[in-house]
């Protein structure tokens, strides 16, 4: 691969990733409705990519699910835990009726998106700011760590099979980055070191994101999630890691205690 293929869609990737940034962070710096409606929004905008991945040419399944899986998502943020859960699930469930295959690849995808979405939500409303902007650099500077490192020290593939374009050194690089982003964050804030652990962990979360919508494109026989991105391919293509992270931190915070203990 030449120096120009190499690098052939960085303009197209930093101009994309310059206003989904600036997107992203005023949703987060506006917080309550205005985030819920954002993220309710990116959710049921990835479950219309995944439906059009696993049957493609059914615009009305996509736009049904799709919504469904916003609206249930909006409303979920203001419910009680007990009763937001039950409608977490219920779209994993609907897309029994319009798929005929890849049925449990919909269901278990739908409900990583449902409840990463709820978890960032839970992060904001209740972590305030500072520990929502923490897992969002988290998982940028693992990706954007991991794609320069990769392509510009190379080496022996990751899993080939799977992610074609993913090293080694691009996914260790990545936790190297993660773990500049706990520290700082540490030093700056009162929670102990630990945090660097636990960024070192949310960025391997977020690339088993990477890597379980890798292996689903792959089965489906697709190159990206859709083309709503410039140079990112689609929203699944850009936030699965986020997917991997937010449920790694939802799940594993109510047994660590999260934020770690003071330093």
């Amino acid at each position: 691969m030449s120096a120009n293929e190499k690098w052939s869609d960085l303009t197209a990737r930093l101009g994309s990733a310059a206003a989904m940034v600036l997107i992203g962070a005023w949703g987060i710096w506006m917080g309550g409705h205005v985030f819920h409606i954002l993220v309710a929004i990116i959710c049921g905008l990835m479950v219309w990519e995944l439906v059009g991945m696993l049957r493609p040419g059914t615009a009305q399944a996509q736009t049904l699910l799709g919504t469904a899986t916003g609206l249930a998502m909006f409303a979920s943020i203001y419910l009680p835990v007990g009763f937001a859960l039950p409608l977490l699930l219920a779209p994993a469930l609907a897309g029994f009726g319009y798929l005929e295959r890849n049925r449990t690849i919909y269901m278990c995808f739908t409900v990583l998106i449902l409840m990463s979405g709820f978890g960032m939500t839970q992060v904001r409303n209740e972590m305030g700011v500072s520990w929502m902007l923490w897992l969002v650099i988290v998982v940028i500077a693992t990706d954007v760590v991991g794609y320069f490192a990769g392509r510009m020290i190379g080496g022996p593939k990751f899993w080939p099979a799977v992610s074609p374009k993913k090293t080694w050194s691009g996914t260790a690089s990545g936790w190297v980055g993660a773990a500049i982003v706990g520290y700082f964050f540490a030093l700056y804030s009162d929670v102990s070191m630990q945090l660097i652990g636990v960024s070192v962990a949310v960025s391997m979360a977020s690339q088993m994101g990477d890597i379980a919508e890798s292996a689903m494109k792959r089965k489906t026989g697709v190159k990206d999630s859709s083309n709503l991105i410039p140079g990112h391919g689609g929203l699944m293509d850009r936030f699965d890691g986020m997917l991997g992270a937010t449920v790694f931190l939802l799940i594993v915070g109510q047994f660590i205690g999260f934020p770690p203990g003071l330093g």
